[in-house]
């Protein structure tokens, strides 16, 4: 299994903007193989940014890879954009293999 996330510094005032493009999107990630979950992370507020993260799990990190090179990919991220001044700075890509994971009794895995 492999994550990847995106960490996103979205300026105070543009967060109800930025979920909206990721609410309105037209995802592709269902179809892709390999493709396990998404999921849009809203965290802190430090007054000026708020910290939001992309959070995907793939199967492998050759289907992220894959993925990143496919035309879906494309298509959805040339429908991504924000209104002048949403963002703080480039967004910030981090990679991760899953080396432990642990479930709760009776908790869905979504493999």
């Amino acid at each position: 299994m492999f994550i990847a996330m995106n960490r996103f510094r979205i300026n105070r005032g543009f967060e109800a903007d930025f979920e909206r493009i990721w609410r309105e999107r037209q995802s592709q990630l269902a179809q892709v193989p390999g493709f396990v979950t998404f999921r849009l992370l809203n965290g802190p507020d430090d007054g000026e940014t708020t910290l939001y993260a992309s959070h995907t799990t793939w199967a492998s990190r050759g289907h992220f890879d894959a993925w990143r090179e496919s035309e879906a990919f494309h298509k959805a991220h040339a429908q991504a954009k924000a209104p002048q001044g949403t963002y703080a700075g480039h967004p910030v890509l981090e990679l991760f293999d899953i080396v432990l994971e642990e479930s709760a009794p009776g908790a869905r895995d979504p493999r």
